[in-house]
């Protein structure tokens, strides 16, 4: 990782909101007091067609887990995209719809061999990349079926996605990430994250769970969330998603393992 001089446009101060509404009210809990952040714009359109960039430096971004490489083009501007496994200073990145299969290159996914890892996904042609853009992840080339491309998700999902669609090439970078721990109360308060207490050691005001004399479980029904819904099974997914029709095999369930 290497430090260098940023332009201005490419960042800016991320305002904190700390789980308030405009209220002022807790909407969302554990989130309270962080260090001052920048906000790293990310070119995840890869819109830069033709035009070879060269990496400049591959810098830390504290609102994502992954690296980030700054891009410089001929023409003097400056871009941020994902840093992939393999990608290094000085090393040439290009976005053209047949670009050479090398890590940091962006392509239309029509164009990519069966095979090949590729992140930085986008669902809609044009629209900028959706899906992978977290540290470690790759999706796998499979099959190509008229004006789709089926891709493999790490989740095991397997999905069509248009040929129009552009990716990139190769894993994201920092795969260690998942193994990480925080080690300490003061960097998870430094990240913004306050304490998490559990419901049974609360009051019974306060959640469903608490209460009663020593200590006691959550009783005979199913557990609850603070707000008294059930979360035993809780679904998370929306029904109904407009992409919905794309996907060709649902990812594996925790309990097929």
């Amino acid at each position: 990782m290497t430090k260098t001089l940023v332009s201005k446009n490419l960042r800016r101060i991320l305002p904190k909101h700390s789980g308030r509404d405009s209220q002022g009210h807790v909407s969302v809990r554990h989130q309270g007091g962080r260090h001052k952040r920048y906000f790293r714009q990310i070119d995840f359109k890869r819109n830069k067609k033709d035009i070879m960039g060269q990496v400049l430096a591959i810098e830390y971004d504290p609102n994502r887990t992954a690296r980030i490489a700054l891009i410089l083009y001929p023409d003097g501007a400056k871009r941020y995209i994902l840093s992939p496994n393999g990608l290094t200073v000085g090393q040439k990145v290009l976005s053209a719809a047949n670009a050479e299969i090398k890590p940091g290159n962006a392509l239309l996914a029509g164009n990519v061999p069966l095979g090949t890892l590729v992140h930085n996904i986008e669902l809609i042609p044009g629209q900028g990349a959706k899906m992978l853009r977290s540290a470690g992840v790759a999706a796998t080339i499979l099959a190509k079926e008229d004006k789709f491309v089926h891709v493999k998700l790490p989740s095991g999902e397997v999905r069509k996605i248009s040929t129009d669609c552009w990716v990139s090439v190769g894993q994201v970078g920092r795969e260690e990430w998942r193994t990480l721990q925080i080690g300490s109360a003061g960097r998870a308060r430094h990240m913004g994250k306050r304490p998490e207490v559990r419901g049974v050691a609360q009051d019974p005001r306060s959640h469903p769970h608490g209460g009663g004399e020593g200590r006691s479980g959550i009783g005979m029904k199913s557990p609850k969330s603070p707000w008294g819904k059930r979360t035993l099974g809780k679904k998370t997914r929306k029904h109904n998603k407009y992409s919905d029709k794309y996907i060709i095999q649902r990812k594996k369930s925790k309990s097929s393992k």
